[in-house]
């Protein structure tokens, strides 16, 4: 079948970064979909925010490519190749591997009708789930847990600052905006973790909209994320999957930007 080089569609450097990480064919069964294919897929599901069912003719079947999502979901491919990935941008502009600050923000959004963990939150009076995030200083994200939207961004933040311990040994400062010093938060952080939570406020008498230091940088995170318009929603039944949609958006955009640096 001919295909559409769709705009969405992974360039030749993207694929050869990308390719590496994924799965080796297995020698039994039938001959595999070729796999860059269906990526070409799952980026044109991710940047138009198409369903599943509405994929273009001129890919592979909706069932296999959405059935070959899910198994990368659970085996958590999505998650190391976005991992591999950021560490391979911080090399390519002279930074460790591994982040020593890192910057966290959540984001309210709605959900569609159904799916599991989603919730109310009362102060952005959204019924749906967050996103939290805690981003490096290149704005890459380097920890990513999406919870229900009833939970306090000084709660929701425990279930990421677990991961972040996982995936980032190096870390000894985080940067958060005043509503990650409730509860003591801090002082929880610095006893658990060994690690600082220092708490950017806005300046005082000031109203109207101002750039706070190294706040800014998780806020342009989200909005490189809201050019994937699968992000204008939550429409994944599983917080699982919710997360696989953003590691892809992120994938996506650090394959285009290794590309440019190598090229």
């Amino acid at each position: 079948m001919l295909r559409t080089n769709y705009s969405s569609n992974l360039s030749d450097e993207q694929w050869q970064l990308i390719r590496r990480y994924l799965p080796k064919p297995s020698r039994r069964g039938r001959p595999r979909i070729d796999r860059r294919w269906v990526l070409d897929a799952i980026l044109y599901f991710v940047r138009p925010g198409c369903q599943w069912r509405m994929l273009p003719a001129d890919f592979p079947c909706w069932s296999t490519v959405y059935g070959i999502f899910r198994s990368w979901v659970r085996s958590g491919l999505w998650e190391t190749i976005h991992n591999r990935l950021r560490e391979q941008v911080r090399q390519a502009v002279g930074k460790k591997k591994r982040p020593s600050v890192a910057i966290l923000d959540s984001q309210s959004v709605r959900t569609a009708e159904g799916g599991l963990e989603r919730g109310y939150d009362g102060a952005k009076q959204i019924t749906g789930r967050k996103r939290h995030i805690a981003v490096d200083t290149l704005g890459l994200i380097v920890a990513l847990v999406v919870h229900g939207a009833y939970w306090q961004d000084q709660d929701g933040a425990c279930f990421l600052l677990m991961k972040l311990r996982r995936v980032c040994p190096r870390l000894k400062v985080l940067f958060a905006d005043s509503a990650y010093g409730r509860k003591e938060l801090p002082e929880w952080v610095g006893e658990t973790f060994g690690w600082i939570l220092q708490v950017v406020l806005r300046p005082v008498g000031i109203k109207k909209f101002v750039v706070l230091p190294k706040r800014w940088i998780v806020e342009r995170t989200f909005a490189w994320l809201a050019r994937y318009r699968r992000h204008s929603r939550d429409y994944e039944r599983t917080p699982e999957s919710s997360e696989a949609v953003t590691y892809i958006a992120m994938i996506n955009l650090m394959s285009k930007r290794l590309a440019k640096i190598k090229s």
